[in-house]
């Protein structure tokens, strides 16, 4: 055995226990943002709805790029532990294009965090204005009020405009207590100040999205910029002799 293949060993030998090591890494946030898509669209779903006419795609992409990476991470594993140079060079592809991925996506829910304040007002104003207690929208206005315990836009009167106060009053959601609040009382305003909750609705929301679609775009960005670390080190693993003999060997086939 030649004396520059004894020095070149050892140093695979880190590199790709180096690698391995990125690719448990690399599967671990994929499982993290696994389930950072799946909480966004299933516990932030109700208060982006609020905010657009159409829903947001920002949790799907979250989701299915979560589960490629969790794919992908099992298979950087197994292209390390063969050795394989072709499959090296496919997973550094891969995580040139899921590091593309993750930085639009942070970049999205960044801009998307400064937006809230400007977009939420006119939206969850119309919201209950047209309220009826039945569409989606409704649903998603007492959703936000039993949440986080608070009525209307500013307060309570927001409801004295909207269509549903001369029928209904104002909506059981708004109650602090569902056995004191009956609808008699809803539908009279100054009985109803004394029976639903006093803060408005919209400071709470958009505190309360700010603060997540932060957490969201950081945590994003953190796993972006992790995974790109992995990128030179599989390049570099399969450009090294004993990763490039698998795919020579089927060359020379």
């Amino acid at each position: 055995m030649s004396p520059r293949r004894m020095e070149t060993k050892p140093v695979i030998f880190c590199l790709k226990t180096l690698l391995l090591l990125y690719c448990l890494v690399f599967w671990v946030t994929g499982v993290v943002l696994l389930s950072v898509g799946l909480w966004w669209r299933f516990m932030l779903g109700p208060y982006t709805s609020l905010i657009s006419s159409g829903s947001s795609n920002a949790p799907y992409v979250l989701t299915a790029t979560g589960g490629a990476i969790v794919l992908f991470g099992l298979f950087g594993c197994f292209a390390t532990c063969r050795g394989g140079a072709c499959m090296l060079r496919l997973y550094a592809v891969f995580l040139s294009l899921v590091f593309t991925t993750e930085l639009i996506a942070g970049i999205s829910g960044f801009v998307f965090r400064h937006e809230i304040k400007g977009t939420f007002l006119t939206t969850f104003s119309d919201a209950v204005r047209r309220y009826d207690g039945r569409d989606d929208r409704s649903l998603a206005v007492d959703g936000v009020q039993r949440r986080l315990l608070c009525c209307g836009v500013n307060n309570y009167t927001s409801w004295l405009g909207s269509l549903y106060f001369p029928a209904g009053g104002v909506p059981a959601s708004c109650c602090v207590s569902f056995a004191d609040c009956g609808a008699t009382d809803l539908k009279d305003a100054a009985l109803a100040s004394h029976k639903v909750h006093k803060q408005g609705c919209y400071e709470l929301v958009t505190s309360f999205l700010e603060g997540n679609m932060g957490i969201i775009a950081g945590v994003t960005f953190g796993v972006a910029f992790s995974q790109e670390c992995l990128w030179p080190a599989a390049c570099l693993a399969s450009s090294t002799p004993t990763s490039t003999r698998w795919c020579d060997r089927k060359k020379s086939r």
